[in-house]
């Protein structure tokens, strides 16, 4: 008990506490990235790691992209500072902050433009960061209530085809809810569903192999990791770029937050970045199934009927 409450502990704390601006993404023009808080006048302040364009329309492209957090360009009367709220609220408050300082040693006044904010009924996401745990039982409820439902070794295929069907009704259900109660989402609901669908698929599929290779500790081992690793470090509430690099590509490459990128995307971002969550959904989906066959194809334990 004593190792997975201090297992829980690091899981959540020591990505929040190494978190921040340091690890965003910026764009700048080539020819003024002298001006962004990199340079040696903002020793002790946030030093984003800096990408260089050719110009503004190039640098807006880019956030719009995903390729990017956000931007400045330094005009002649203005700092014009480029966000992305639903890419990750605290970076687009952090550039706006930085932006401000670039403005205020310059003594220039400041202009921020949000290329993909959130929708005006939840101007700060929080429906969306409020999914990550839903996306996540909905994983595990089809999982276990299948396991109860047909038990058995030779059932594994209803388990999972029932797995398949919940978790496309749960992704349009969630969908539905973030985008007609919470006002959340205001993209096309048939991608956003599906794409939640198959991040739910992605982790029931996992734990159903799992537990049909080995047992109940498989199951428990699968369920564990997702909640204590997957939860906090999928970036629904802030956003990939916040994360430290190492947790934020390990985040990147668990279900919940593939599924959360996913979602991004389809919704905020007109299908940017989607490719990467998309295969590693669907990988995870294989990963399953393959986990399933393996328990299949090996000898049965104990007599030949059916555990």
């Amino acid at each position: 008990m004593t190792c997975l409450i201090t297992l829980m502990l690091l899981a959540f704390a020591l990505p929040a506490t190494h978190s921040g601006p340091d690890h965003l993404r910026t764009g700048v023009l080539r020819s003024q990235a002298a001006a962004l808080p990199s340079g040696p006048e903002a020793q002790g302040g946030p030093r984003p790691e800096l990408v260089r364009y050719e110009s503004p329309a190039e640098l807006r492209r880019a956030v719009r992209d995903r390729e990017i957090s956000g931007g400045f360009v330094v005009g002649e009367r203005a700092v014009e500072v480029y966000t992305a709220t639903a890419g990750g609220p605290p970076a687009a408050n952090a550039l706006r902050a930085m932006g401000e300082g670039i403005a205020e040693r310059a003594q220039l006044a400041t202009e921020v433009t949000d290329l993909a904010p959130f929708p005006s009924d939840d101007p700060q996401g929080t429906g969306l960061s409020a999914a990550a745990l839903p996306m996540i039982l909905g994983g595990v409820i089809p999982a276990v209530g299948f396991l109860q439902l047909f038990p058995g070794r030779r059932r594994v295929g209803l388990r999972l085809a029932g797995a398949g069907l919940f978790s496309l009704l749960a992704g349009f259900a969630v969908a539905t809810v973030l985008s007609r109660v919470t006002g959340t989402l205001d993209g096309p609901l048939v991608p956003e569903a599906l794409g939640l669908a198959l991040g739910m698929a992605a982790l029931s599929y996992t734990f159903l192999g799992l537990h049909a290779l080995l047992g109940t500790v498989g199951l428990g081992a699968g369920v564990g990791t997702m909640m204590l690793l997957g939860n906090p470090l999928s970036g629904l509430a802030t956003g990939g770029d916040w994360l430290p690099d190492g947790w934020a590509t390990l985040g990147q490459l668990l279900p919940p937050g593939a599924s959360g990128s996913l979602l991004r995307g389809t919704a905020y971002f007109d299908g940017a970045g989607t490719t990467a969550p998309l295969l590693v959904l669907v990988g995870w989906v294989l990963f399953g199934l393959a986990l399933a066959l393996a328990a299949n194809l090996l000898p049965r334990r104990g007599s030949s009927k059916a555990a």
